[in-house]
């Protein structure tokens, strides 16, 4: 009869969860309950959402900003102006103010007018001004009567592709307006799969068996599908931007096979050690599972701390995300434990030829120990190299242009860069951005008290430098509000046309609502936008701050010192910060950004420093626990700084660089897609987690605890005794204590 280890190991030894393992028990003993259970929700939950459908909305409106006032007003008094806008823009070298070609154009306009969900349709004689001075290019506007998320896609596409057939003959007409880039940008079902195939050839090079390999792809695969349904079901609750569902797939799908990674070598790990498929099971969930469990919770605090910014935009992707790791972390601690107790020593079947399974009695690889001795041997030359090339790749970020990528960002096939590229050609940059001005007039004002305070308006925005055109005002039918439209010379991303929004906000409008008792307010995509990376910018230190607060209490909880959870807030800023630089290079200099589909540069999205930051800083926190619970309890046993980091980074390198490699197969895989808000997020997160994985945790964080040494460990007596404490390292001997044996499992 086999002796129980566990039972010469001294009470510290053995100190675990009962709550990881009474949750693993529980899903052992009732195995065909969890996992019926998980496949009802996964369908149900896909049901649900194929019946409710998607109900995509983007709000960008700030409380109290201009813009919003803007818009307020026109939906309130002018609401056939506040829908988006459709851009028919046609080109013909022989003159668009032919009378065959403006019959052709009032033709298709007239048709265009009967569409469903459109409001109006510029008429013929707005078509004759919106002529550019070389009398080769035009353009006519089709609003819509909603918001573009609000208007199906289908009408969208309809009309669309109604305008981009119309040409011929030498006549070029083309469709351009966010309306169109909405329904033009590439689904991102072809970079899941790129990035589903290439964790599993990770997988199999890891594992060496399509069984093991298997384990974490169907408790992902299950989870996230769960988490997406859902993820459609609550656009009909929030405000969730359309990118919100890719995203969650791109988190989920690499934190899920993640998670399931660790908590299976650490299975099979116990297997190899003697024990039976339960005991390992329970030692996973004890170990690995309380580590998952603590990373996956960082990273939901992470992205639900963006509530605190208080922009609605946000709300979606961030509980989109957050949804999709909360299921697959939930995936890895029920659904895997009850799959491993039925599969047990059968993990490692279906061997890949050419591969054998590892002999190491906990997988610490002689290569990783090797490589850490080597690192402790010369540890100033290893930090100082390491840390200065995180700077280095950190330079371009002091560049950095927070904005909106327009339709100038586009692929060149699309219909929306050439009709903004024609604009450009035609009228000038400043088309493609035009500001909305709205006059309010108070009921109180006398009808020619407004005139004459509309009539200033207009001239004062003439004289303004950086103005192209000012449209002539247009008032509602009640008279007690007017509108314009403001063309600058400057294209909507840079920065002189943010410079002239605030000199129309500041010097132009002021004297005349003074004058004549009026209000006035600039809006437009343009002003909102602009409106909204100024209030972000304004956010981002103050969510910094809350967060690195948060999870250094959380981190001297866990490993009990003052030093590791400083020193891990330090190396996940530099993570962050080097990834940004890699972006700001990738899109702005325009570094090997063909490699992704790159047709120019683009600003960097005003929201994805903040979102970035919650995402990389809890998954940052993932490796860092996993490295350092494993660190802390060879340190407890041995008590030894030194021999701690070695068997640390040897039992947990080979499980961290193969975990990262998976991430970042699966980030970049994104990157690939059409969307370019998705593309900034696949490099940015594939980024951050290379240089976190391979270069922080495997040369700058073994440097940096070899020059501690001890007093890596030190924690102040007064802190020691008011700090709660938290364990997420696994129990000091890779033998925990089973439970007594339960009765049958359920199957």
């Amino acid at each position: 009869m086999r002796t129980r280890p566990s039972a010469f190991l001294p009470s510290a030894s053995r100190r675990g969860s009962p709550i990881m393992r009474a949750l693993a028990d529980f899903c052992i003993r009732h195995r065909r309950l969890t996992v019926l259970a998980w496949i009802v929700a996964l369908i149900a939950a896909g049901a649900a959402a194929n019946a409710a459908g998607e109900k995509f909305s983007t709000n960008f409106q700030l409380p109290d900003s201009d813009s919003t006032k803007a818009l307020d007003l026109l939906e309130e008094r002018a609401p056939d102006r506040s829908g988006d806008q459709i851009q028919v823009v046609f080109a013909d070298p022989s003159g668009v103010d032919d009378p065959a070609v403006l019959e052709r154009v009032g033709s298709l306009l007239a048709e265009l007018e009967g569409y469903d969900d459109v409001a109006a349709v510029s008429s013929p004689a707005e078509v004759r001004r919106q002529i550019a001075p070389d009398r080769t290019i035009g353009f006519a506007i089709v609003t819509l009567d909603d918001s573009a998320f609000e208007v199906p896609a289908g009408s969208i596409e309809r009309i669309a592709d109604r305008i981009n057939e119309a040409g011929g003959d030498g006549l070029r007409v083309v469709a351009g307006g966010d309306p169109v880039r909405q329904v033009e940008q590439e689904p991102g079902g072809t970079a899941e799969m790129i990035g589903l195939l290439a964790a599993i050839v990770v997988l199999l090079v890891m594992f060496g068996s399509v069984v093991a390999m298997s384990m974490p792809v169907v408790t992902a695969i299950v989870a996230l599908g769960t988490a997406l349904s859902l993820v459609t079901l609550g656009t009909h609750v929030f405000d969730t931007p359309d990118f919100a569902p890719v995203l969650a797939a791109m988190i989920g799908l690499g934190v899920g096979i993640d998670y399931a990674l660790f908590v299976v070598t650490r299975f099979r790990n116990g297997l190899r050690d003697g024990l039976d498929a339960r005991e390992a099971v329970l030692l996973s969930s004890d170990t690995a599972g309380r580590a998952v469990l603590f990373a996956g919770a960082t990273v939901v605090v992470a992205l639900l701390g963006l509530f605190a910014i208080g922009v609605g935009f946000l709300y979606g992707p961030a509980l989109a995300a957050s949804l999709a790791v909360l299921l697959t972390m939930g995936g890895a601690l029920t659904l895997l434990p009850a799959i491993l107790s039925k599969v047990g020593a059968n993990i490692d079947r279906l061997r890949v030829p050419g591969t054998r399974p590892r002999r190491e009695a906990e997988e610490e690889s002689r290569t990783w120990t090797r490589w850490s001795r080597t690192i402790q041997r010369r540890p100033w030359a290893a930090a100082l190299l390491s840390g200065g090339l995180l700077v280095l790749l950190a330079v371009p970020v002091f560049s950095i242009d927070l904005g909106w990528a327009d339709a100038g960002s586009d692929s060149a096939d699309t219909s929306t860069r050439q009709a903004y590229d024609l604009l450009a050609e035609g009228f000038g940059p400043g088309f493609n951005g035009p500001l909305m001005v709205v006059v309010d007039i108070p009921p109180e004002s006398s009808p020619a008290t407004g005139e004459r305070a509309v009539a200033a308006l207009d001239r004062a925005m003439r004289d303004v430098p950086g103005v192209a055109e000012v449209t002539a005002p247009v008032p509602n039918e009640a008279g007690d509000l007017a509108t314009f439209t403001v063309f600058g010379a400057t294209a909507p991303q840079e920065n002189a046309t943010s410079d002239l929004v605030k000199t129309i906000r500041d010097d132009v409008i002021p004297p005349v609502e003074e004058s004549f008792g009026v209000s006035a307010h600039v809006g437009g995509g343009t002003a909102i936008n602009d409106d909204f990376t100024t209030y972000i910018s304004g956010k981002l230190p103050q969510f910094i701050a809350i967060i690195v607060l948060l999870s250094a209490l959380l981190l001297m909880m866990a490993f009990r010192s003052l030093l590791v959870p400083l020193k891990a807030i330090a190396m996940n800023l530099l993570s962050i910060g080097a990834s940004f630089g890699v972006v700001v290079a990738v899109f702005q200099w325009g570094w090997l950004g063909e490699l992704i589909g790159l047709d120019g540069t683009a600003p960097i999205d005003a929201f994805l420093p903040v979102m970035v930051f919650a995402i990389v800083f809890g998954l940052s926190m993932d490796y860092e626990v996993f490295l350092m619970s494993r660190v802390h309890e060879e340190w407890e046993r041995r008590r030894d700084a030194s021999e701690a980091v070695v068997h640390g980074l040897a039992a947990t390198g080979r499980v961290i660089t193969a975990a990262a490699t998976i991430m970042v197969c699966v980030f970049a895989s994104f990157a690939l897609g059409g969307s370019l808000t998705i593309k900034l997020f696949g490099v940015a997160l594939a980024a951050a987690v290379a240089i976190d994985a391979f270069l922080i945790r495997t040369i700058l964080v073994p440097a940096i605890m070899e020059l501690l040494g001890r007093r890596a460990w030190w924690l102040p007596g007064w802190l020691e005794r008011i700090l709660p404490r938290l364990h997420v390292d696994a129990a000091p001997d890779r033998h925990a204590a089973a439970a007594p044996a339960p009765a049958a499992a359920d199957d």
